[in-house]
């Protein structure tokens, strides 16, 4: 009894020294998301999957769909796509040139991630937003993924603290009180959580899927809105739950002043 005891106990302890569960992020990088006429025109693009406050990185299968939206047309860029590491993991990585004017709305469909710990595939449809020698039409133009977040605010020109809105949609509808995560792209490992409770912050949408978050930091800030798919897959003969995050990536920058 005193043994049986013992081992609960531990468990119990163990259970509680794992911490607060951290999420998971498609992560859709440019190296600029507003090219300015004496920038290069060559954006740099780097693909991956990761807890980006804690900078852990895992190995990223190549993705299922890779493009890019401009003026209302799609263009496939997986092609493109070369193997590289972040966070000495697996990712992709390409350069893109932009030709005009515009806005530009790239987009990947990952390859299902198994998460054995959450028993469920992981698909994070991950968008990044581009605009380029001062033509800022369509940053709100929907992508049409099977779930996406759509802008209500510029996903570009935020300043640390402005206010980033989106609505939530699964298939095109709104989703009613949707739960988002946001999370820092800590890429200097200079940014510190008081608690593990903070590493990720958590904000849910009203009842027509519009949410809201101010970011405290300059840097790039991703938005990842989780729904359980209403299909499943398979898994050793089994049929899993399918995790859809649609994820938006928002770079914010610094308040100068005279």
């Amino acid at each position: 009894m005193k043994k049986g005891f013992c081992v609960l106990y531990l468990t119990v302890i163990g259970m509680l020294c794992v911490g607060v569960a951290h999420a998971h992020f498609g992560m859709v990088i440019p190296s600029d998301a507003m090219v300015m006429e004496a920038d290069k025109r060559a954006v740099h693009l780097t693909l991956s999957f990761s807890h980006p406050f804690e900078m852990i990185g895992m190995d990223m299968a190549k993705p299922k769909v890779f493009g890019v939206m401009t003026h209302g047309q799609k263009e496939d860029l997986l092609d493109a796509l070369k193997e590289t590491r972040v966070m000495d993991r697996l990712a992709w990585e390409t350069d893109y040139r932009i030709k005009r004017p515009g806005v530009y709305k790239f987009y990947m469909q990952p390859t299902p991630y198994w998460e054995p710990a959450e028993d469920c595939f992981i698909i994070h449809h991950t968008q990044a937003v581009v605009t380029a020698f001062g033509d800022d039409e369509g940053w709100d133009r929907e992508l049409g993924l099977e779930t996406e977040i759509v802008p209500l605010a510029k996903p570009f020109a935020q300043y640390a603290g402005n206010v980033f809105q989106g609505i939530v949609k699964l298939n095109g509808k709104p989703v009613p009180y949707a739960e988002v995560e946001v999370e820092y792209f800590n890429q200097d490992k200079t940014a510190q959580a008081p608690t593990d409770y903070m590493i990720t912050q958590t904000v849910k949408a009203d009842a027509d899927g519009v949410f809201s978050y101010a970011a405290p930091k300059a840097g790039w800030w991703g938005f990842a809105a989780l729904n359980t798919a209403d299909y499943a897959m398979q898994r050793d003969g089994e049929d899993k739950d399918v995790e859809l995050g649609a994820v938006i990536w928002v770079q914010f920058h610094e308040w100068q002043a005279r």
